[in-house]
């Protein structure tokens, strides 16, 4: 059963009234912890992007394009943060601390398939762990919706710990949208697990701010 996006505005409301003005923008800050659920079965273990209906606009996520060809070309053109050629690559992985950065600097990436054996071999041990491996496409796919579509998202990870923490919004956002984008996670969680029966406690926050709980029923 969905959830209302509804039964978020208030807690958000009270977490901006609890925090303290910063003089940076600070983002809402949605923290979930489930419970009965097995994370040493691999179908439990969750890395995906979700799409937000508002995403904030000053803080969209980085995408990258790893590609050849036509594909290359019309990623260059298609709203990417990076678009990388095999030459590229090549020369990024020749260098463990450029191989690094290169990593932490794109929230999300996109290559072309038959380009995935080479970006394995070269760039596998620092994308895995950080849970980047990109995402496999052909060469004729619709390039920029699939990097508009990554740019409004947000990644949900669970792997040792039964817990969701992910950015939904900014400070500065209408409350409506931030609860929105909530909801859209919810949505999301709702195709690994059972809500509520899957969630055990539901928080949000500021940046800088005191956690608040959140009441699903």
């Amino acid at each position: 059963m969905p959830v209302d996006y509804k039964i978020f505005i208030n807690p958000l409301k009270e977490a901006k009234e609890k925090a303290k003005p910063r003089n940076f923008k600070q983002s809402f800050e949605l923290i979930i912890k489930l419970r009965d659920v097995d994370l040493k079965r691999p179908e439990n273990r969750v890395n995906m992007p979700v799409a937000l209906p508002h995403p904030p606009k000053e803080k969209m996520a980085k995408v990258c394009v790893i590609a050849a060809g036509d594909l290359y070309v019309k990623a260059k053109s298609a709203g990417a943060d990076g678009v990388i050629s095999r030459e590229d690559l090549e020369k990024i992985a020749s260098d463990k601390k450029s191989a690094k950065k290169f990593v932490k600097s794109y929230d999300f990436f996109i290559a072309q398939a038959d380009m995935m054996p080479l970006i394995g071999r070269l760039l596998g041990r620092y994308l895995g762990p950080a849970g980047k491996m990109p995402r496999p496409v052909p060469p004729t796919a619709d390039i920029a919706l699939l990097v508009d579509s990554l740019k409004r998202s947000v990644r949900i990870r669970i792997r040792t710990q039964p817990l969701v923490m992910c950015r939904v919004g900014l400070e500065d956002q209408p409350l409506e949208e931030v609860a929105k984008n909530i909801a859209a996670v919810f949505s999301a969680l709702e195709t690994k697990f059972r809500i509520p029966h899957n969630i055990e406690k539901v928080y949000v926050k500021l940046t800088m701010g005191p956690a608040v709980k959140v009441r699903l029923k």
